[in-house]
């Protein structure tokens, strides 16, 4: 019955997704690696074991720095297996994960590390909605105000650009932060749109930042259709506002290197068109 119950008991693996991180894990005692590659290795050949039992597995990030101040705090041991159980335990409970499913390790750690920094991009705009405070004119949530008006234009967005197949990126600076996030969405024909709601939550979320700080910032979305050309539109943030780009300067963000300002080549089969109309409302003057 205790193997039964075994069977049942879900797994969740710290993993040391590169070199550096290993390396600070090397000064404990009890960490017995001294290879990663060999490490990765062992990482997944856990993993395999684990799902040809049918137990399922999840990965979480280990953060060596995260680690020491978690020890440290709780008054633990870091030189022992059971403390970095716990440490793992924690950060599977209110960090990002990845659900193992078969993937190899060199595909899991991508996905791993753009979950964390998703994860880390939302709870530092969240925080700096929260720190916003209340509208000296009419006491309303700042930040409350301007999550409702991102959402609204996200819907508005979503619900012009039609059906087919929509990738978002919004970008929003923010003391000394560049925020980027980006959104997947799906929309049949009359039908309603389809996105993940944590995906959502945090497009929305950083978007709003951008309202609130008042910032320089912008939205791209990109829709595709078989059998047709894609369709890339662009939105820069004014206030509140998505103010729609012309074509020529939607071509001109994406044809261009962001780090070197050099002219890149425009992709095949796609149309560079200038951002849509979302809507005479305006937001109110002190929002």
């Amino acid at each position: 019955m205790r193997r039964m119950l075994r069977r049942e008991a879900p797994s969740t693996i710290g993993l040391l997704a590169d070199e550096r991180d290993f390396a600070a894990m090397r000064r404990y005692r009890t960490f017995v690696f001294d290879d990663h590659t060999v490490y990765l290795q062992q990482v997944e050949g856990l993993l395999k074991s684990l799902a040809a039992q049918g137990r399922h597995a999840t990965v979480a990030l280990f953060d060596p720095e995260e680690y020491a101040e978690f020890c440290a705090e709780s008054g633990i041991a870091a030189d022992a297996p059971a403390s970095r159980s716990r440490f793992t335990a924690e950060v599977a409970a209110s960090g990002a994960t990845v659900a193992y499913t078969g993937q190899r390790i060199d595909d899991l750690i991508p996905l791993l590390v753009d979950r964390a920094v998703r994860q880390a991009t939302w709870e530092y705009a969240t925080m700096t909605l929260a720190g916003l405070g209340e509208c000296a004119d009419c006491g309303q949530d700042i930040g409350r105000a301007a999550f409702d008006r991102a959402s609204h234009l996200l819907l508005r967005m979503l619900e012009t650009a039609g059906p087919g197949t929509h990738h978002l990126v919004c970008s929003a600076p923010a003391a000394g932060e560049h925020l980027l996030s980006v959104l997947h969405a799906e929309r049949d024909t009359g039908g309603p749109v389809r996105l993940e709601s944590a995906e959502g939550v945090e497009f929305v979320t950083v978007l709003a930042v951008g309202i609130a700080l008042e910032k320089p910032g912008g939205v791209v979305l990109r829709t595709s259709n078989p059998g047709a050309r894609d369709r890339v539109h662009g939105w820069r943030l004014d206030r509140a506002c998505l103010v729609p780009l012309t074509a020529g300067e939607v071509f001109s963000a994406y044809c261009t290197d962001a780090d070197t300002g050099e002219p890149v080549a425009p992709e095949p089969h796609v149309d560079y068109c200038a951002g849509f109309d979302l809507g005479a409302d305006e937001p109110e003057e002190h929002h």
